[in-house]
Parts: structure tokens; sequence; C-alpha cells
């Protein structure tokens, strides 16, 4: 009647041996590191720098204790915060201005639980100390730039295919296109359609007055035809996802500058961006670094240049008017010294397909006086190459260099040669990254520092320890060996949270932490429960092993009843909260699961170990004495 299945013991045992193994790594605490990042985000870690940086350690006599090598990042763990800080100016020193090397910390758990995955908790920024932004992004105005942007591509469409307009104007984000019949009306409607298949069309007609609002289908002979032409809502909701997107990655590409190991930058809500900064305390230097612009300049290719001029110029020989710079491949290249475009002359940039070859590509959108400029260029170089420089701080890079095979109007510019669709998208956020696609503004700004971070985790800590004392002393003097019971699967299921959150390596706020001391008072109520239980149906007389059944039985829908309704609040806590609130969600709903699992299967195991073998039981140990009188 008492006694569980062999493979129930086993799992429950298992899950229990998982959490003591997972939630270990959290008491080892963490050891002085340097980290070491390229500039650039995005770009991927050469195994060969890890060999540099161990080799520059080695010379100087500093002895480390592991390298982490991944695709974005090396980590090195060293014994004391006087090597880390010697580490990290002769790093910076030898390996360049290409790389970024931050102080960090790093787990010091053994090697053996880090082969099998273990890791601490991350903390948050409460708990460590730094900068918190709050950025509210602005998307009013992306439809209106778009649509402007795409007024110069209408007009040299029209043009070309010897269509007379009377203007073209925005109103509304919409471009409006004035013409003289219906006959051109179908005819512009059609080619744009051919053109970009994501414009929506409403025909409106003048009647002398402004354009009117609704559409309307009578059609006199004086009438000016109008072409109302607007984003489809799905592309809409693109340039919305791609903005947010790309905002997000110029804020990488910016805090990478300020050294930050592990900087939490993440969308919260629609048009909200969160920016966390561990370990900085300089508030203004913080904003001074995400308000910076990166710049993107066109140049021509100097093609007359012989190998033997680069060379010289690869020497220092640099000829009169020019300038030298490499691409991606580490290819040199000569560039005159005229810029021709600038990122500010970009509306848009996205990755595309080409309709004829079916490869990837990367559209640029001219405004008015970049495609003026642009058309003339191309006019005046066909044959000749045009480079992309993108300049992040003091690094010039050529993004590409394509071959200018025929004027370019209307400013709309493809790049092709890109290897793939992943590729395309990537260049295409690193040409937008000079600018914001939208602007935005900082709601909510607070730091916290280091000395408060560490009180912090103390205080919580004490909280949460002093608290679980409580409970167990309470628990055992009132229970008895039921408390001790009870007190047993209290702790595991504090173990049990701990190992959840650090296998899917949540951050630990402050308020995670008063989730956490929360739950140690919450999960007890479902050990009441049972142990109530268990003595009234003493009372009715039945016999011990009955009652211990019945007890666990009766009360399991009490305690789901109870927790369901708990957990509803916690999931909409996690929903609709934000920030310090999804913390404390996150810490709440997996501290419920626990509880139930330790109350429930964990007591019950431990009960029917010293019970359940027994076939006659005089007494139960439960607070009081119950005799049975055979």
């Amino acid at each position: 009647m008492n006694q569980f299945s062999r493979w129930k013991n086993t799992l429950i045992l298992l899950i229990v041996v998982f959490a003591l193994f997972y939630a270990l790594p959290n008491f080892f605490g963490e050891a002085p590191a340097v980290q070491i990042m390229p500039i650039k985000s995005g770009e991927k870690m050469d195994p060969i720098i890890a060999s540099q940086s161990e080799k520059i350690l080695e010379e100087n006599n500093i002895t480390y204790n592991g390298v982490v090598l991944t695709e974005n990042f090396i980590k090195i763990k060293l014994t004391n915060n006087e090597d880390q800080l010697t580490s990290k100016g002769l790093l910076e020193d030898k390996l360049g201005p290409n790389f970024v090397v931050a102080l960090n910390l790093l787990p010091n758990s053994p090697k053996w639980l880090e082969s099998i995955g273990g890791q601490p908790m991350y903390l948050g920024l409460d708990l460590r100390g730094g900068v918190h932004f709050l950025m509210q992004v602005d998307l009013s105005n992306i439809e209106a730039k778009e649509s402007s942007g795409r007024v110069n591509e209408i007009r040299t469409l029209l043009r070309e295919n010897k269509i007379r307009y009377d203007q073209i104007s925005v109103e509304d984000g919409s471009i409006l296109v004035q013409l003289t019949n219906e006959n051109d009306l179908k005819k512009s409607k059609s080619l744009l359609l051919q053109d970009d298949s994501s414009f929506e069309f409403s025909k409106r007609i003048n009647l002398g007055g402004s354009i009117g609002k609704e559409k309307i289908k009578e059609i006199t002979d004086n009438g000016t035809f109008v072409l109302a032409i607007e984003g489809s809502q799905a592309n809409k909701e693109e340039m919305t996802k791609f903005a947010i997107k790309q905002n997000l990655e110029t804020l990488n590409n910016r805090i990478n500058e300020l050294g930050v190991a592990e900087p939490i930058i993440q969308q919260q809500g629609e048009n909200r961006i969160v920016v966390q900064l561990p370990g900085v305390q300089d508030t203004a230097k913080a904003k001074d670094i995400i308000g910076r612009t990166a710049l993107l300049e066109m140049r021509l290719v100097d093609d007359e240049a012989s190998p033997a001029d680069i060379d010289q110029a690869i020497d220092g020989n640099i000829p009169f008017g020019r300038d030298l710079f490499y691409d991606r491949n580490q290819n040199p290249l000569l560039l005159k010294k005229d810029v021709i475009l600038t990122g500010e002359n970009i509306n848009n940039a996205g990755p595309g397909v080409d309709n004829q070859t079916g490869q990837s590509i990367v559209s640029l959108n001219l405004d008015s006086k970049g495609a003026n400029i642009f058309k003339k260029i191309t006019r005046d170089n066909i044959g000749k190459r045009i480079a992309i420089l993108l300049i992040e701080k003091d690094i010039t890079e050529i993004i590409t260099a394509p071959v200018i095979k025929s004027e370019i109007g209307g400013g709309r510019v493809q790049i092709t040669g890109m290897k793939n669709a992943q590729e395309a998208t990537d260049v295409s956020l690193l040409l937008r990254a000079g600018s914001l696609a939208a602007p935005m503004e900082i709601i909510e700004e607070r730091t916290v520092g280091p000395s408060m971070g560490k009180e912090n985790i103390q205080r919580g800590i004490q909280s949460t320890f002093w608290g679980f004392i409580a409970v167990i002393i309470l628990i055992s003097i009132y229970y008895m060996l039921f408390g001790l019971f009870s007190s047993i699967a209290l702790s595991i299921n504090l173990v049990l949270l701990v190992a959840l959150l650090s296998t899917i390596q949540a951050t630990l706020t402050l308020p995670g932490l008063a989730a956490m001391a929360l739950t140690v008072g919450m999960a007890i109520d479902s050990n009441v429960l049972i142990n109530e239980r268990i003595r009234d149906e003493i009372r009715n007389g039945n016999t011990p092993q009955a009652s211990i059944h019945l007890g666990y039985e009766k009360a399991w829908g009490t305690i789901l009843d109870s927790n369901i309704t708990t957990l509803i609040a916690g999931i909409a806590l996690f929903m609709f909260g934000t920030g310090p609130i999804k913390g404390f969600a996150v810490v709440h709903v997996l501290g419920i699961l626990t509880s139930m699992f330790s109350a429930i299967l964990v007591s019950r195991a431990l009960v029917n170990f010293f019970y359940g073998s027994k076939r006659k039981i005089d007494k139960l140990n439960i607070g009081e004495i119950y005799k049975v009188n055979n």
C-alpha cells in the first residue's frame, strides 16, 4: 500500500542526484578572467588568437587556469585580480585595435563539473552592479521614411517608360502619383506591381479640391487621376521588425567599445529595448558610446593601379590622392580619396534575391541627393569598381567592391556577389549599422554600485537561509518525525530550484531571490496539508498504514488546486510583466513546480522507506502518539 515501484524510486533518486550535481557549481564562486572579443559584432573568433594570447601570458610569467574558446569570444581564467589587470593591459597592446579585451568573471567550478555542463546562474544587474537603460523606439516615421525613399525610384521608372505625370508627393506615408488619364494610371500600376509586389494600390480622383480619402468609382473627363501607393501590411510589419533588429545590432556594435563582458541587449515588448551593462558605473560614458554613429562611405577603386603600386602602398609608399584599405578577405585595394556618398544618403538597406539569377543580393535605397550623385557617378564610370566601406572606431573595412555595369538611377542599388542569404542579411545590417533605423529615447536609467550588489546578494541569501532554518525548526517540533521528512523534502526543493535555474542559465536578480525566499514559505504548505490529513485519518480510526495512504491521496486535490491558481498568477506576471517582475515570475513558477514534486513524491518516498515495509505499526511519530488497539 505504501511502497513505490522500483522504477519510481529510481526516477526520484536520479532527479535528486541530477539536482545536486547541477546546483553544485553555484557554491564554488567565481575566478577573475579576461575576455577577448572582435571589435565588430558577429565576427567569428580565430583559434589562432587563443594560442597567441596564451603565448603572451606565458612570456610574461602570468599563470592562467584555463582557456574557453567559442565562436565569438575567448575567456582566459586567471588566479588573482592583479594578474587580471596586468593581462588586460598586455593583451590590449599585443593584439591591437581589432579586439576588445574586457574584465570578466568565470565560474570556479572543477573541470569535471564543467565537462557535464554544470554552470552557475548568471547574476543580474542588481546583484553585480552596473548601468541599466530602458529605451523606447519611435516607429512612427518608418513608413514615411520608406515612402520618401521610393519616390525617386518611382519617378525614374515612369520616365523610362515615357509615362507623363503631374507630380509625385507623400501624404500620410502613402505615395501619391498624379496622372493625366486612366490609361497611364493602369499602365503605371502594372509597371509598379512588376517592380515590387509588396505595393498595394487604390484609385482616387481629384475633383478640383484636395485628394479624396474615399475610393471613387466614377471617372469624369476632366478629372485628374491619382494612384495612391502604400506598402502592404505584411511589408509594414517586416519593416518594423527589421528596424528593431537593426537597432539591436547597432547597439551591440557600439557597446563593444565599452568592454562590457556580458551586456544584456534585448527587445522588450513591441517598441522597447533594454540595455544592461554589468560592471559599468560611468553613466555618461555609456550614453556617449550608445549615441555614437559608425560611418559608411562609397569610393571609386583605382583600377589603373598595378600590383607593383599596391605592393609599394603596403610598404608605406601610398600614391598621392589614394588610400589603402583591405576587404573582408584581407585583399588590399587602392581607393581614390574622394568620397562619393556616405551613410547619410542611405534610406534603407535590406537582403533580397535577384529574380534573374536567384542569387542573394543587398538592396540599397538612396535619398534624392544620393540618387542624383550615384546616377552621375555610375554613368561616367561604367566598367570600373565602386567600394563600400564601413568605418567603426579606428577600423575601416571594404564590405564589397562591385563592378559598375550600367548607369543606375532612381536611387535603388543592388549589391551582388553574396554567398548566401545569411551573408546578405549580415551585410545589410552592417551597411545600416552606422545609423539607427528609428530614433530611440532613454525613458529609464539607473546605476547600481558593486558594493550595493554584493550587499543585495548577502541579504538575499541570509533572508532565504534564516527563513529556511525557521521553517525547519518549527515543522520538526510540531510534526516530529514527519516534520523531519518535510524538512528533507524542503531542502531538496531548494536544491531542485537552484539546479533548474542553473541548467537553463537563468539570470538571478534581487526579485528572483525574493521569490526563492517566498518559495520556502509556500512549499511547506503542501507538507502541512498532508500531515494534517494523516492526523485526521488516524483520529477517524484508520490504521497507520491506511492513514498514510489516505492522507496523501486526499491532500493531492487540495495541493493541486492551490498550486494551479498560484501558477496561473505567476504565468500572468511573466506574460504581462517587464524587467524585475519577469525575474520574480520565473523563479516563482519554477518554485511551484519543484515544491509539488518534493512535497508529493520526495516526502512520500521517505515515508514509504521508513514505514512502508512494516506490516504492523503501533504508532506514528507525527506530533502526537496514536495507539491502535488490535
